[in-house]
């Protein structure tokens, strides 16, 4: 179904990064509410996709180095290609994705102390409750002078993180924090989160390098920021 859909709307405005595919449109996608032209037909990417490959092939060499890589609730749009990657010892991990080759809780990873070289865990971390035990359980895992990728979902506009556990309507949730199962909405409070835990924490804003022309191009949110957090 995926290649037919493509080919469907296939044609020049807007461009996958990922894997180079040019669109006359792209698809709508949201759960409270839905965000038109963001869903890539041929990778099923999203904003936040796009411009994390953007970032890992313009402006690192991880897929140059040998490394060993844990990838958490692994997404559809790099899974294949990460796979691939000659250099890297790629393992994945999530509690229920058959994606994981490792079923675990991030709260309780079954790894030793510094073992990865990079790990990516991206949109997952407003999932969990103690979203602290899964952070120092990243740190842990991590190997001295590694990275870690950590996107999630922010109000740049908030100041402080926001969750309210009485909530318990699905749809009033939704409503609230953009889905039934996202326990936070994350605040500008964010970064500071992920340092208390011992990590040294870039805010890249990376979309802001892009013109307002290549930003509709590829379809990615220019106040977005990437969290690249080293353990030192």
């Amino acid at each position: 179904m995926r290649p037919f859909i493509s080919l469907y709307f296939r044609g020049s405005k807007y461009e996958d990064p990922i894997d180079g595919k040019k669109f006359r449109k792209f698809l709508p996608y949201g759960y409270a509410a839905q965000r038109p032209n963001v869903l890539s037909p041929s990778t099923l990417s999203l904003e936040r996709h796009r411009l994390l490959w953007l970032y890992l092939t313009r402006e690192t060499n991880f897929f140059q180095q040998e490394m060993k890589v844990l990838h958490v609730a692994p997404e559809q749009a790099f899974y294949e290609r990460f796979k691939k990657q000659s250099l890297w010892k790629y393992i994945t991990t999530d509690l229920y994705s058959p994606l994981a080759d490792v079923k675990a809780d991030l709260c309780n990873l079954p790894f030793a102390d510094n073992t990865f070289d990079l790990i990516l865990c991206n949109h997952v971390l407003e999932h969990i409750p103690d979203d602290q035990k899964a952070m120092s359980e990243l740190f842990r895992v991590m190997k001295s002078g590694g990275t870690g990728i950590f996107q999630i979902p922010q109000d740049y506009n908030r100041e402080v993180t926001f969750e309210d556990d009485s909530i318990t309507d699905p749809d009033e949730r939704t409503k609230i924090f953009g889905q039934y199962d996202h326990v936070r909405i994350y605040g500008m409070d964010y970064f500071d989160k992920l340092r208390k835990i011992g990590f040294q924490v870039n805010e890249v804003h990376y979309a802001k390098q892009f013109s307002d022309e290549e930003i509709e191009k590829y379809r990615i949110v220019k106040e977005e920021i990437i969290p690249v957090c080293k353990k030192p």
